[in-house]
């Protein structure tokens, strides 16, 4: 029973997703040679399209977290020790975003480009931040690589 609610959710996934497909191939045609917005939204169909559009997305966002919190807590029950670990590696997570916003500066952006973008001091710092959080996922995955490895050819002697 669980193996055909599982096809079926996986089949109104996927249904949702073509159609989210089709409505944004609609939305972002331009019947041609259609210049401008004005234009677009003149036809109808456009507004129609944007809010079909918008609903699916919300609700595929919805249905996501649903499924992953029904995940997590079938996870919780099932297996002993997993909520410990989990939480453990959120709170590492979190440390590690917190690590590198701290280490962000927020003046990595010339002040002449930061005024024709129009972003701020606090924009630049996130932005920073995002680069040095993923430099270091990219270090952490790396030395997960290389330990991997190491445990595994010492593990065959």
């Amino acid at each position: 029973m669980k193996e055909k609610t599982d096809k079926l959710i996986t089949f109104i996934g996927l249904g949702v997703a073509l159609l989210c497909t089709v409505l944004a191939i609609v939305f972002a045609m331009n019947n041609g040679d259609v210049k401008s917005l004005d234009s677009v939204r003149q036809g109808g169909l456009f507004d129609a399209t944007y809010w079909i559009l918008a609903l699916m997305v919300i609700l595929s966002i919805v249905a996501i977290v649903i499924f992953l919190f029904v995940k997590l807590a079938n996870r919780f029950k099932e297996v002993p020790g997993y909520a410990k670990k989990f939480f453990i590696i959120l709170g590492v997570a979190v440390v590690v975003c917190l690590a590198a916003f701290l280490l962000a500066k927020g003046n990595d952006v010339t002040p002449a480009l930061m005024e024709k973008s129009g972003t701020t001091e606090g924009t630049s710092k996130l932005i920073g931040a995002a680069c040095i959080l993923v430099y270091i996922l990219v270090i952490g995955a790396a030395c997960c690589i290389v330990y991997a490895e190491i445990s595994k050819s010492l593990k065959k002697k």
